[in-house]
This record gives C-alpha cells, structure tokens and sequence, in this order.
C-alpha cells in the first residue's frame, strides 16, 4: 500500500460500514443495470424481431402499440432513476454521515 495515502481514508476503506454501504450500492446498481438492460434490449428485440405487432394499431386508430411501449419504457427509466436517488439520500446518505463521524 502507498505509504502516501492519507490514514483518515484507509480508515474509511476499513470500516464495516463503508462496506456494507459498498456492497449495498454496488448490488443495487447492478440490479438496475440488469434491469434497465433487460427493458431497453427487449423493445430493440421486438423491433427487431416483431415488427408486425409493435406496428398494430390501438382501437383502429392511427397510435400503435409501439408508442405506449416505448413511453412507458421512457417512465420506467424515470421511476427506477427516481428509486435510486431516493434510496442513496436516505439509506445511502445516512451511512456515509455515520462513517464519516466514526472515522473523525
């Protein structure tokens, strides 16, 4: 290790909370990656592969059943962002208050 390195951040680096916190966010972030993931490259998916029933039309009108798909995809992608924001200002936050009055 670099003995360069200031102590107050080893300290962080080894607190139970700081790895809680860590392994907390990291799984979440995944999770929503995987998520996020799995949505967009399935409506590029049905793009692709099922044209014909993205390309029907609502109730005989002129809207497809691709928009709402796709609108909804934009909502979605909103909804988990707002999830996440919520959660790091509360749970998130809060660890990271309490690692940094532990450490000081």
């Amino acid at each position: 290790m670099n003995a360069s390195i200031d102590p107050r951040v080893q300290r962080i680096a080894s607190h139970p909370a700081y790895q809680r916190l860590r392994r907390i966010r990291n799984r979440l972030g995944w999770f929503l990656t995987a998520l996020m993931l799995l949505a967009y490259y399935g409506y590029i998916g049905l793009i692709a592969f099922d044209k014909e029933f993205l390309a029907q039309p609502i109730n005989g009108g002129v809207t497809t059943i691709g928009i709402p798909i796709a609108m909804g995809l934009m909502v979605f992608t909103i909804a988990i962002t707002g999830f996440y924001v919520r959660r790091a200002n509360k749970e998130f936050d809060q660890l990271t208050r309490q690692i940094m009055e532990d450490v000081q």
